[in-house]
């Protein structure tokens, strides 16, 4: 092939200098080829790429249908519901519902539904008019400790940071929350000016401290109270980990720390900003709690939880037995399945670590009940959430609110290009590239996001008053059946036996399943 190149390079240029000593007219025939035999010839020497190296110039094809294939796949290959992470079903609702558009689907179901893994909800014949159901009822989170109790939504924005995401699209989706009246969880890149647009906060604070830290990288319990005391900020939640990469840290190169990230997040430009995976304020549960009401009592009495992947069981085991312990609890739990995450993570971590979302609802709902503290503590459930199926579902295995990141992505704009990692992002929303984020409009995406979230919780409370249910307080497992083989069914209380309250209290008969994990746990240590 090299050789072929050669004879073939040599072959074009002599009939061009022909053509042009004919008459000069030909000499854009140089423009076109000597352009493409430069670059062959620096294919044929070049020593990084094999293909390149074997096949100058045409082995350039190569990488060029590579980078086109997802874009390829999506729009031509696909149907509607083969997509990864999300297909174009999902992403097709979200959009015709942030723009107000008609999202009724004809002719039938594209879904196999006598396919293993098919859902759906158990309706009734006591079905509710959904003119007699509310079409966006409030969830109240604070324990008996909490002086401020918040009434949140029960559909509201997930954690993405700023910095991660653009300036306008934390602009877009503080304003829609304040439009809709919903919450707006800031991720752990800090508190900015832009979650603070007049939309509720959840204010996420992780290891890094980023907004309430000292140059260290501690906790700076002074920087706290001055943010977490804003009116707009409702409630803290402390990251443990989240569904993309739990157990891992993160970094931040000194290259995109800006002079406005550096203020925001109280570091020093110059270097590296790193998150490490664990925290520095507490290191046992016992210390967990004690930081908890340091929070409570810094804040004003708002409501304090948790975010966590659940990992190692034993562990939160361990938090409940605390929580037991010292008469503390949380307000809140956000537990993040394995599958979520909007933010860049190695392949490993993404597709293979933490427990995916339905198991460890059910799991954490088991636990908090078995302590007989579920009715002190709210569960909110983050991962994959884009329909009001989606909610009713998460409720039936018993959280009391969703959050949603990709779903509110594609309010958005966002269109699943899977360049958010690259600072590339074409819609604007996951770069900081200000040629890019300028098409992102503020204005008009805050009213998509505020729309979606209407609809979808509209759409939640349809599917309940189907059921005959009239609150989210009233679904539990027997709503939601699954098909678990091709002739068997179960509803989510067959597939998750509810535990018995109290049934992991000192004394209790801890069942079989819970033992061992129940055994090894210890509030004095992870």
């Amino acid at each position: 092939m090299r050789k072929a190149f050669l004879i073939i390079s040599i072959t074009i240029l002599s009939l061009t200098g022909i053509l042009i000593y004919i008459n000069w007219k030909f000499s854009f025939l140089l423009l076109i080829f000597l352009p493409l035999i430069g670059m062959g010839l620096y294919d044929m020497f070049q020593s990084k790429k094999t293909i390149r190296r074997n096949f100058p110039l045409l082995g350039r094809m190569r990488y060029l249908l590579e980078a086109l294939g997802p874009g390829a796949r999506q729009y031509f290959i696909e149907n509607d519901t083969d997509g990864k992470p999300f297909n174009r079903l999902q992403r097709s609702i979200v959009y015709q519902r942030s723009k107000k558009e008609t999202d009724s689907m004809p002719f039938g179901t594209q879904l196999d539904v006598y396919k293993e893994g098919y859902e759906w909800i158990n309706h009734s014949i006591k079905a509710i008019p959904f003119s007699k159901v509310n079409e966006n009822p409030r969830v109240k989170i604070g324990s008996s400790q909490c002086e401020k109790p918040y009434e949140a939504s029960l559909f509201n924005i997930s954690a993405m940071s700023f910095g991660s995401l653009s300036k306008n699209a934390i602009l877009a989706l503080n304003n829609g929350a304040k439009q809709g009246g919903f919450y707006h969880n800031t991720g752990e890149g800090g508190l900015s000016p832009y979650h603070l647009q007049g939309g509720d906060v959840v204010w996420n604070i992780g290891t890094g401290y980023f907004s309430c830290r000292t140059d260290e990288g501690k906790f700076n319990y002074e920087e706290f109270v001055k943010r977490a005391t804003l009116d707009n900020v409702k409630m803290i939640e402390i990251k443990f980990s989240q569904g993309a990469k739990p157990g891992h840290g993160g970094i931040l190169p000194k290259e995109k720390v800006t002079d406005e990230i550096a203020e925001i997040r109280l570091v020093s430009k110059g270097k590296d900003i790193l998150s490490p995976p664990t925290h520095s304020a507490f290191t046992t549960p016992l210390e967990l709690m004690e930081f908890v009401k340091l929070l409570r009592k810094g804040s004003g009495g708002k409501p304090i939880g948790i975010k966590i992947c659940i990992g190692n069981k034993t562990e939160f085991i361990s938090i409940c037995k605390a929580m037991v312990e010292t008469k503390t609890y949380l307000d809140f739990i956000t537990v993040d399945g394995g599958e979520g995450g909007t933010g860049a993570a190695p392949q490993e971590y993404s597709d293979h670590v933490g427990m995916p979302l339905r198991d460890a609802l059910a799991f954490v709902y088991d636990c908090l009940n078995g302590f007989a503290i579920k009715d002190q503590i709210k569960i909110i459930a983050s991962g994959k959430v884009i329909t009001g199926f989606d909610i009713i579902r998460n409720l039936s295995l018993g959280a009391d609110v969703c959050n949603s990141a990709r779903g509110m992505m594609f309010a958005l704009g966002c269109i699943q290009a899977l360049e958010c990692h690259a600072n590339t992002c074409p819609t604007g929303v996951a770069t900081q590239n200000p040629r890019l984020t300028k098409g992102l409009v503020p204005e008009e995406k805050s009213i998509r996001v505020s729309r979606y979230h209407h609809e979808t919780v509209k759409s939640a409370m349809d599917l309940m008053a189907s059921a005959g249910l009239a609150h989210p307080d009233e679904v539990d497992r027997t709503v939601v059946s699954t098909r678990i083989e091709r002739s068997k069914i179960q509803t989510f209380e067959e597939t998750y036996p509810e535990l018995k309250k109290g049934a992991l209290l000192e004394g209790a008969t801890v069942p079989n399943e819970f033992f061992r994990f129940w055994k090894r746990a210890n509030s004095a240590s992870f």
